[in-house]
């Protein structure tokens, strides 16, 4: 029966583990003075061999030596890896040590069976020794139940906890244990384990293969070595990058940069169209989301750091389109396309359509990007009120010398015999088919206070339809009013989305205000150029009252 690589390529003595130094000094030591000690935390991500270490510690202190008689000559080590105690343990048949997954043993009565057990001394070796792995799925009951006995155990006695999960341990537990933490093993430490095996079953692999694998495993050896072997799965002889991108369902940085490119310049058809075939050749969408992702991080990395090959781990051609590329997105624009991503892969893990999260990021980041350039170019604040109150008129000229973009002309002729006839009756306040139009423009809240409630409404809208967030980074909120509020859309799409969302909208605008508000959505530019309007409407007004003429606005 074939054996998976990970098993087989298991290490037996403290030589052969990889990437954990700091650790085995210290446990080699401890051995070698007779110092261990009674109980052992070993904390670490998956697949960086705490539990490796667990039974090669087991073996050392149950070591028989090469003799087989437990008298050890200066210089030898512990463990062997070849008496009769260590192929035992190795095996997995050695009667005094203890495996015990505490996922599905955490209740109280395991402990308690735990507890009884150790008042009977080892059978076979010198120490017995119990393995608890994923300590932290242990029930409250079955930690306080655990307490004294890890506190002061027979001398006989060792226990070494494992867990990925430190944090959810008691104080209790973790001030009785003496703790060692597992780091992610280095890329290049990997990359030449991986080299290693290769050679050992006559596989040629190129270096940007090898790379490759070994950056796909984020530092857990069980990963890698679960990657590897399904590469040599197939059989060949020879292992390229190609090889490697296809086995493992992932796609090249050609892909990438073209995906980039398509959404830096609002092209979503053509990125949801390169996603489909994409996922039509078998990539896998999970790990293309974690790919871009890794893809803007190298785009932000060449934007800093002149020379980047270490840490980027891809060739000098690559590395030089990326750079090109880099230089044409802004750092706002990798910003934001790396927090999206982050959230859709969050959001992915629990979602059983992985894939329209992935079209819907590539629709925010593309949208995400026109926004950009809008805002740039924003002068007028939008939650200004819709009337300015009178002032002097070296102020209002002033005003208008402020605002030149804004193609209004303003006349000025000499009053008629109707406007001089009315000069002693109180003026009346302008109006517009656009004021009529909105009944209720006075606003009840600050800006800062909008602000707020708006999040307020989408924090609670994306529990409902993760699709809101398409409308919290394409709108704004304008204004509240007594009887109607204002959204602001930033595109036409947003504009348009907004209007398809109206009840919900207006239903959570409801639940925080306690009133029912009509939703009026219009475009930012659309605001602006009203607002523009409004301000030169009431400096006409003031001019005409002051100087006594007629002001026409064309």
């Amino acid at each position: 029966m074939y054996t998976a690589l990970y098993r087989a390529q298991r290490p037996e003595v403290f030589s052969e583990i990889l990437g954990q130094e700091h650790i085995v000094k210290i446990l080699k030591y401890q051995i070698a003075t007779d110092t261990v000690s009674h109980a052992y935390l070993f904390c670490g991500t998956r697949g960086t061999g705490k539990t490796t270490t667990a039974r090669i510690l087991a073996k050392a202190v149950n070591c028989l030596g090469t003799t087989g008689d437990g008298n050890f000559e200066e210089g030898d080590e512990r463990p062997c890896g070849h008496c009769a105690n260590c192929e035992a343990i190795k095996k997995g048949t050695f009667m005094d040590v203890i495996e015990i997954d505490a996922a599905s043993n955490n209740g109280v009565d395991s402990i308690r069976e735990l507890r009884e057990s150790v008042k009977y001394p080892p059978a076979a070796g010198k120490k017995k020794v119990y393995i608890i792995d994923e300590v932290h799925m242990l029930s409250t009951g079955a930690f306080n139940a655990l307490l004294k006995t890890l506190e002061e155990p027979p001398e006989n006695v060792m226990f070494i906890l494992a867990t990925t999960e430190p944090q959810k341990l008691p104080a209790t537990i973790l001030s009785r244990c003496m703790r060692l933490d597992f780091k992610r093993v280095p890329l290049q430490t990997l990359a030449d384990g991986m080299r290693k095996i290769c050679a050992e079953k006559g596989i040629g692999i190129t270096d940007s293969a090898v790379r490759l694998l070994a950056n796909s495993a984020d530092g857990s050896v069980r990963d890698g070595l679960s990657i590897l072997d399904q590469v040599i799965a197939a059989g060949d002889k020879q292992i390229d990058r190609e090889k490697v991108l296809e086995y493992i369902g992932t796609a090249g940085e050609d892909f990438f940069i073209e995906l980039t490119d398509l959404v830096a310049v609002h092209n979503v058809a053509e990125a949801l169209v390169l996603l489909d075939r994409a996922l039509a050749d078998g990539k896998d969408v999970k790990q293309l989301m974690k790919d871009w992702t890794a893809h803007y991080r190298s785009l932000l990395i060449t934007k800093f750091i002149k020379n980047p090959e270490d840490m980027l781990n891809m060739s000098a051609e690559n590395i030089e389109r990326i750079r090109q590329q880099s230089r044409q997105i802004s750092l706002e624009e990798i910003n934001d396309a790396i927090l999206r991503l982050s959230k859709t892969i969050q959001d992915a893990r629990w979602s059983t359509q992985p894939r329209i999260l992935l079209e819907l990021a590539i629709v925010a980041i593309a949208t995400n990007l026109i926004d950009e350039e809008k805002l740039t170019s924003r002068s007028v604040s939008v939650s200004a009120p819709a009337s300015v109150p009178a002032a002097p008129v070296q102020e209002t000229v002033q005003l208008a010398e402020q605002t030149p973009t804004v193609p209004t002309s303003i006349t000025a002729t000499a009053p008629p015999p109707s406007v001089q006839s009315r000069e002693s009756q109180p003026t009346a306040a302008p109006s517009s088919d656009k004021a009529a139009a909105i009944p209720d423009q006075t606003p009840t809240m600050s800006q800062a206070q909008m602000d707020d409630l708006w999040h307020q409404i989408f924090e609670e809208g994306e529990g409902s339809a993760s699709s809101f967030n398409l409308i919290r980074s394409g709108t704004t909120l304008g204004n509240v009013g007594e009887s109607q509020f204002t959204v602001l859309a930033k595109t036409g799409f947003a504009q348009r989305y907004a209007e398809k969302m109206r009840p919900e909208l207006e239903h959570l605008m409801e639940r925080h205000l306690g009133r029912h508000l009509k939703m009026i959505c219009r475009r930012e530019s659309e605001e602006q150029k009203q607002e523009a309007d409004c301000q030169f409407e009431n400096l006409a007004k003031m001019v005409g009252e002051t100087l006594g003429i007629h002001v026409e606005i064309e």
